[in-house]
């Protein structure tokens, strides 16, 4: 009786398990034809810029949404420090980034020094970086996988170029400097000054101070140098921030057009002051092209394209008789809300 009870429950759990055993040999129904794919998981780039308030970064997040729209499958987050003094900001922001897992990260360092642990580790976590627009003291196709950026010093050495031509070879030239820590600024200080020691006649003025992270910290240190340098002919600034700075402190002194004046970057104002021949030239980068190629190549490598290590986006020096030109009013007045629109 018993063994026939057994026989019994043994038949009714095998009778029960036969139709999940049939449903695991099953394979799974082939989609009906037509039926939409399942949307392909998009790419994670993460772009971390040294400040997100100047017009520049303004032009760099249009170019990383240009490639966003354009190379398709990809998914743009744009984040930085509010001030490009803060490192600390930075730092934690790609620490973030690697907790987060995102794809990969596009960076313009702050500090050549501070950024190389957070980027090691972001390689160490098997998430690419390029880093663009300022260097980073660690070593291209190891700690990262390219750089892309204006060649900075061939810049000053055009903004040089550009000074000695219009004062004629001759008279004194001030240099207010951006930030230390800051490896593209530094790099164009260094080319103005190179170039400018091709022309003898010309005396630099170069007190080491620098202009800091804002507008208004340009200002005040402008106005103190041109306070004990009266009698300068030109002065050299290497970004955006301290060109209007300095800009505005001349404006104050009944300076602006008599003094030489050639700055680095564009935004609404400078181009203004260009035009009103308070500035004499504007030495101009593509951001837009360099927020754009950062992304694709961050792409390309995440899908397995071979990418170059490093990227010349362009330089060039536009004075005033020349703002018009198609190819320079694209630098210096592109239309950011269209490019900017729908992101």
């Amino acid at each position: 009786m018993v063994l026939s009870r057994r026989f019994v429950s043994i038949c009714f759990l095998a009778a029960a398990m036969s139709p999940l055993l049939a449903s695991c040999d099953k394979k799974p129904d082939a989609p009906a034809p037509g039926a939409p794919k399942a949307a392909a998981k998009k790419l994670r780039i993460a772009v971390v810029p040294k400040g997100t308030t100047h017009e520049y970064w303004k032009s760099i997040h249009a170019g990383a949404i240009k490639a966003q729209k354009e190379l398709g499958g990809i998914e743009i987050t744009f984040r930085g420090p509010e001030k490009e003094d803060d490192r600390e900001q930075q730092v934690a922001l790609v620490q973030n980034l690697i907790a987060t897992a995102a794809d990969a990260i596009v960076l313009a360092p702050l500090d050549s020094q501070a950024l190389v642990g957070p980027v090691r580790q972001a390689t160490e976590a098997k998430i690419p970086v390029v880093i663009m627009d300022s260097g980073l003291e660690g070593q291209v196709g190891k700690d990262y996988i390219s750089y892309v950026a204006t060649d900075n010093e061939q810049g000053g050495k055009l903004a040089a170029a550009k000074m000695g031509e219009l004062l004629k070879g001759s008279g004194k030239v001030l240099l207010l400097r951006y930030m230390e820590g800051s490896a593209s600024t530094a790099l164009r200080e260094k080319g103005f000054i190179a170039g400018l020691a091709a022309f003898k006649g010309i005396t630099l003025v170069d007190p080491k101070r620098y202009g800091g992270a804002t507008r208004a910290t340009a200002q005040e240190a402008a106005e103190n140098l041109l306070s004990n340098n009266t009698d300068i002919a030109g002065v050299f600034c290497p970004n955006e921030s301290t060109t209007f700075g300095m800009m505005l402190a001349l404006r104050s002194r009944s300076m602006n057009g008599k003094v030489v004046f050639v700055g680095f970057d564009s935004s609404r104002e400078l181009v203004d002051g260009l035009r009103s021949g308070d500035i004499a030239a504007l030495t101009l980068q593509n951001p837009i092209r360099m927020g754009y190629l950062a992304v694709k190549v961050a792409a390309d490598h995440l899908r397995g394209k071979p990418v170059e290590q490093h990227i010349d986006t362009g330089v060039v020096v536009v004075p005033k008789d020349k703002m018009d030109l198609p190819e320079n009013k694209d630098l210096l007045s592109p239309d950011l809300a269209a490019l900017l629109g729908g992101s």
